[in-house]
């Protein structure tokens, strides 16, 4: 009877270096489709970089705008729009209307105060400046725990005085409290927002993160519209109560040399001016 033919460990084994290889390989491959716009853009951009054009960046690309990019052309579609304070010095609003040269601006929130008695230096002007170049514009204002409720509504009634057009006010929550339990800082927040409501006639915009959201906020304010800071390079997809979603605060757009928060609202430019007063 005949014996099989056995074949050695050594002609059986797949060389390591090859796994390797192939692994890299899909990788690459799988990166390169899923991130197709924002590779593309980078390519186009060294190019027109080499040729002397001005191009809608501040600095050099990273690995922030590739996502970005693929994220905002995922959602198309939909409308965006910045938020800004004094930490972007002065901005030159005649420029500031597109980012990457692809997307266009709609909306922008501006910070207007923070807590019970501080305004941010650049307010006026950029709320002006939103005005004058076409912007649907809000205000926001950064609550602080630890400081009283009503003054804080009070620092932010005498700062913004709201138009027609106008966005509702924002209230900023995403700091925890140091000398207060959180029950007495949700007590706090309904204040401000019951506050706020009864001047300008309209709800107010609640901004704060994800986790924050989920953990303390959810159960205490239904019916608000609620803006979602969530920065995760690999979260994509928008979570059906994010109605607003801040998802870098790594922009680069003409007009600053600073890096600003991009925002997505999960609708079109009809359906934001529905919000508006």
């Amino acid at each position: 009877m005949a014996k099989k033919k056995t074949t050695s460990k050594t002609e059986r084994k797949i060389p390591y270096q090859l796994i390797i290889f192939g692994v890299i390989t899909v990788f690459l491959v799988a990166f390169t489709i899923h991130y197709r716009h924002g590779i593309n853009y980078w390519i186009k951009t060294a190019s027109r970089k080499l040729k002397g054009e001005d191009i809608n960046t501040s600095s050099t690309l990273t690995k922030y705008d590739l996502r970005n990019i693929e994220l905002m052309d995922r959602y198309y579609l939909k409308t965006f729009g910045l938020d800004v304070s004094q930490y972007q010095g002065d901005i030159d609003w005649t420029k500031m209307n597109m980012v990457y040269d692809i997307y266009p601006i709609n909306f922008v929130f501006i910070r207007s105060t923070m807590g019970g008695f501080n305004r941010d230096k650049k307010f006026n002007e950029n709320w002006m400046g939103a005005k004058q170049n076409n912007f649907i514009r809000g205000a926001y204002h950064f609550y602080r725990p630890d400081e009283n409720s009503t003054a804080q509504a009070q620092n932010f009634i005498q700062q913004v005085k709201l138009e027609t057009g106008d966005l509702p006010p924002v209230l900023d929550i995403e700091t925890m409290p140091r000398t207060q339990s959180m029950e007495r800082l949700i007590e706090g927040l309904k204040n401000w927002c019951t506050l706020i409501e009864e001047h300008y006639g309209i709800k107010p915009i609640i901004y704060t993160s994800d986790k924050y959201y989920e953990n303390f906020l959810k159960a205490h304010f239904e019916g608000y519209i609620i803006w979602i800071a969530n920065y995760n390079f690999f979260v994509e997809n928008m979570k059906p109560h994010w109605q607003f979603w801040q998802f870098t605060e790594k922009g680069q757009i003409k007009g600053t040399k600073y890096n600003v928060d991009v925002n997505i609202y999960d609708g079109t430019v009809d359906g934001l001016k529905n919000l508006t007063l």
